[in-house]
């Protein structure tokens, strides 16, 4: 068995102490052991690994429907990652050893679906068959299975796994608004997601800094919004391009239209959206939050979210809700107006509540279930009992508190919190990702039912195309495979000595993922 994980991906691990460490204790040096589970990730829930192996050729091996199946030829997504996985396998080993006449003891691969109504060409969903998430899952599980040996020579052990994910939400938010992010970047990153068995791709696609959806209804807010009106929008040919990529790896895409605040670069477009701020009693050139007490307002959000319901199949959408600056709102003297007819008093949290839930209504019409961030449960907002809390506020003990309070309250909900990817460190700092658990609070077991998982968040300041990629992974590596793996699997070293090998893979497939520690990989990122 260490023969088999060391023949996988071989690693060096330097053993002296850092130069130029720049904190002031000395950070613990991880030691390299070979893990028993080789280097998968996440880890399944069940693995036997054996020393029996066998011998694969790129030359004769193939990924085939079983005769029992219920999905077969016609399946178009089967046969795309049959072929995406035999290129993970075979790709180099192919150019390599193509025309040699190589023994093989293993020549195929035989997929069992058992769903009766597979439904194998729709688009996955938070109801999707468990099969379907199986499916996706077995084939980078047996992936992670082959090694090389010495002569190059593709092997596989022969393995009992049992593998289901523990959470059925398992996300990376990208912020393509404070930089834009090109479709090729995104591509990569869902490819890389598909790795990791993540299947949420939460699209925070515009924000104050830049609107670059291109609206077939609004194309003026991108024209206007957008960094650039040509070269900085996702068409809608873009946008089905990423939905389609994702599909193919049962990946769903869930946008993020953050209103009533985050908004500024949605007033460059559409006219009195946003609410005009005073100085004095004289409009001071600025503007805040969207104005909720226009009729206009909701006019428009009714035809942008239909829209934006027939864009985006997926059967939910985020409708943010978070950082809302009061601060316009008070200096308005129609807002002043209209808080006193609503007998708000000076209590905007209320009128904050009074946009939210017409807009809730808003999208309720098209059919959509909602995520909102947590300020929207916590000012009291009346919520459909499907509504997803996305909680992402505080230290461990309120972010603790706030998963109890919401599922206390019936509702789902998911974490980020001790995820947010672009608060970077120096060292390992994927440790505290890991050890974080969204069920990690005071509850009952029903209450920690209603966690469906959580999200990985890379927000943009400081990110663009140049560094996201290397930023995210594996630290978002991390993040899956506490979704994924099941509750008790927290044993630090044997992650570190899987994740190393798991880094090395995802290098070795063309991803630039960022090193744990100092070390070297067989086969080095080659660039672009």
């Amino acid at each position: 068995m260490l023969k088999f994980a060391s023949l996988l991906l071989a690693l060096s691990f330097c053993q002296g102490r850092q130069h130029h460490n720049i904190n002031n204790d000395d950070e613990v040096v991880p030691v390299f052991q070979a893990s028993k589970y080789s280097s998968l990730w996440p880890l399944p829930q069940k693995v036997q690994i054996s020393e029996i192996s066998f011998k694969l050729s790129g030359t004769s091996f193939k990924i085939v429907d079983a005769k029992e199946s219920s999905a077969g030829s016609s399946c178009s997504i089967l046969q795309s990652a049959y072929r995406r996985y035999y290129e993970y396998m075979f790709g180099s080993a192919k150019k390599q050893w193509g025309g040699k006449n190589r023994r093989a003891d293993l020549t195929e691969l035989h997929v069992w679906i058992t769903s009766p109504d597979s439904e194998c060409d729709a688009y996955p969903g938070v109801t999707s068959d468990e099969s379907c998430e199986s499916f996706y899952g077995g084939l980078e599980t047996f992936s992670q299975l082959v090694y090389e040996d010495e002569y190059g020579a593709k092997n596989i052990n022969s393995s009992k796994i049992s593998d289901f994910p523990r959470f059925a939400h398992r996300g990376v938010l990208l912020d393509s608004s404070r930089h834009f992010l090109p479709i090729k970047v995104i591509l990569a990153n869902l490819e890389t997601m598909a790795m990791n068995k993540i299947n949420v791709f939460h699209w925070h696609i515009v924000d104050d800094q830049s609107f670059p959806y291109l609206s077939r209804t609004f194309p003026q807010l991108s024209q206007q919004g957008a960094y650039h009106p040509y070269t900085h929008v996702y068409t809608p040919a873009d946008v089905k391009m990423v939905i389609e990529f994702a599909r193919l790896r049962g990946i769903r895409v869930i946008p993020e239209f953050d209103t009533p605040g985050h908004t500024q670069s949605w007033g460059k477009g559409q006219t009195d959206l946003l609410t005009p701020c005073f100085s004095g009693s004289k409009p001071s050139g600025t503007f805040g939050p969207v104005n909720p007490i226009l009729n206009t307002t909701y006019d428009f959000m009714t035809q942008f979210f239909k829209e934006v319901s027939t864009v985006f199949p997926d059967t939910y959408v985020h409708l943010g809700g978070d950082e809302v600056d009061f601060t316009c709102w008070k200096s308005n003297p129609d807002i002043q107006k209209f808080m006193e007819q609503q007998q708000f008093g000076e209590d905007y949290s209320k009128l904050e509540s009074f946009y939210i839930q017409r807009l809730l209504d808003i999208v309720s019409t098209t059919q959509k279930g909602y995520l909102i961030w947590q300020e929207v449960f916590d000012n009291g907002v009346k919520l459909k009992a499907d509504t997803l809390i996305h909680v992402w506020k505080g230290n461990q003990q309120q972010y603790q508190n706030e998963m109890a309070n919401v599922t206390a309250s019936g509702y789902q909900t998911l974490l980020s919190t001790p995820w947010y990817l672009n608060r970077i460190s120096y060292g390992q700092d994927w440790q505290g990702f890991y050890k974080a658990d969204p069920q990690d609070f005071k509850g009952t077991d029903e209450q920690k039912k209603l966690v469906i998982g959580g999200e990985a968040c890379l927000w943009g300041e400081y990110v663009d195309a140049t560094n996201l990629t290397p930023r995210l992974w594996p630290r978002a590596s991390a993040v899956a495979e506490r979704l994924w793996s099941a509750s008790n699997v927290t044993d630090i070293d044997d992650a570190f000595n899987r994740l190393s090998l798991h880094r090395c893979r995802m290098v070795e497939r063309g991803i630039p993922a960022e090193p744990l520690f100092s070390s070297y990989c067989p086969h080095e990122y080659k660039g672009v």
